[in-house]
């Protein structure tokens, strides 16, 4: 429940607003999502919105093209694991604050940062 909390409060109102800008006939969000194991069809744009800019990445990296409900991209699974670690290690602080969200580890890129980059040499 705090992830789906952390991830309404993680996104600023004009990424929604960049969603519904596209017009290209009717969008992802406006139909009934199917398999549905974590998310609600309530958190499911501002998650999937939090995964692009988190991750850096389009919807075919975790979903089949063209069959968003599909389980067989392996990725999406994947993630699905990282939102059950994410609200896991948010729920142990006791001021049930987001402390930490797909950013945190992945700062826009697909492999998570595991460590800072280089110091630069002293001059």
């Amino acid at each position: 429940m705090r992830l789906l909390a952390t991830v309404l409060l993680l996104l600023p109102i004009s990424l929604f607003s960049q969603e519904k800008g596209r017009g290209k006939g009717p969008g992802v969000f406006d139909t009934p999502a199917k398999n549905l194991k974590i998310l609600t069809q309530e958190n499911l744009r501002p998650a999937m919105v939090a995964f692009r800019v988190g991750l850096g990445v389009q919807c075919n990296f975790c979903h089949v093209e063209g069959d968003f409900a599909s389980d067989d991209n392996p990725k999406k699974e994947i993630a699905r694991k990282m939102m059950g670690l994410a609200q896991e290690v948010n729920s142990k602080f006791p001021d049930g604050k987001q402390h930490v969200s797909c950013y945190t580890c992945h700062r826009g890129e697909t492999e998570p940062k595991m460590a800072p980059p280089p110091a630069a040499p002293p001059q």
